[in-house]
């Protein structure tokens, strides 16, 4: 392939490709007679392994000390692992804010250095402005207030813990092939339910639709649980829905 298929193919700049060249990083295989880059199957396997490096945050100096250290099954593992570990920082910044979302207020008294133990760099208050636009002459919001505002730092601990937990146990149910429909899955509906109610505000099986649409409807909500496994906002949209019509 030439430099500018190349390009194309793995959606970098052909100037990126002439610099990777100037500094030994990236080297095509072969040239034409008039001495353009030709780029072989095994060059474009080494610019995978330089890209997904430079994805994770490595220097063009580490990648190429990497590459030049390490046979192709340890590059594939290192990866792997690293991108293993960023995926379980990256699940637990979504639960803090899909939390923070739900709980449409979060007057909490933490200490700056609490609140960033807690929630990372997801502070609540950063959407205090669109929350109050949104809900701020509703009962639900002024329950929601008193009540967070109350909240200590252990409590915000535990929640977080339990929404982690019961969301782990919906992409669990979706991936066993559970229906939204069925019992199995309103059962954990309404347990999502209860913990609404349990630490922010009387959330009625009206209102928890109200919420399981917004799943799929903003996509903010779809991102949180799309992150943790294909399909899950609507799972839980879907099963949400069907337990509030069960519950009437």
């Amino acid at each position: 392939m030439n430099v500018g298929e190349v390009a194309a193919l793995a959606g970098v700049t052909v100037r990126t490709l002439h610099h990777y060249d100037r500094i030994g990083l990236l080297s095509p295989s072969g040239r034409t007679a008039s001495g353009y880059r030709r780029y072989s199957a095994a060059d474009l396997d080494r610019l995978h392994q330089v890209l997904v490096y430079r994805e994770l945050g490595f220097t063009l100096e580490e990648v190429a000390t990497l590459l030049a250290a390490d046979d192709p099954g340890e590059h594939f593992r290192r990866q792997h692992r690293l991108l293993r570990e960023r995926l379980e920082r990256t699940r637990a910044m979504v639960a803090a804010v899909e939390m923070e979302m739900e709980a449409r207020q979060m007057g909490i008294r933490l200490t700056p250095e609490e609140r960033f133990e807690v929630f990372g760099e997801h502070d609540p208050e950063r959407h205090e402005a669109e929350v109050r636009e949104r809900w701020g002459d509703t009962d639900a919001y002024a329950q929601s207030a008193r009540r967070t505002a109350a909240h200590t730092k252990d409590d915000w601990v535990r929640i977080r813990a339990e929404g982690e937990a019961l969301t782990r146990r919906m992409a669990d149910a979706l991936q066993a092939g559970v229906a939204p429909e069925t019992p199995p899955a309103m059962d954990l509906a309404e347990e999502h339910r209860q913990q609404i109610s349990r630490n922010f505000y009387a959330c009625s099986p009206g209102m928890h639709a109200g919420l399981g649409r917004m799943y799929v409807e903003d996509e903010r909500f779809t991102a949180t649980y799309e992150q943790v496994a294909p399909g899950l906002a609507e799972w839980v949209s879907a099963a949400v829905q069907a337990n509030a019509v069960r519950r009437g």
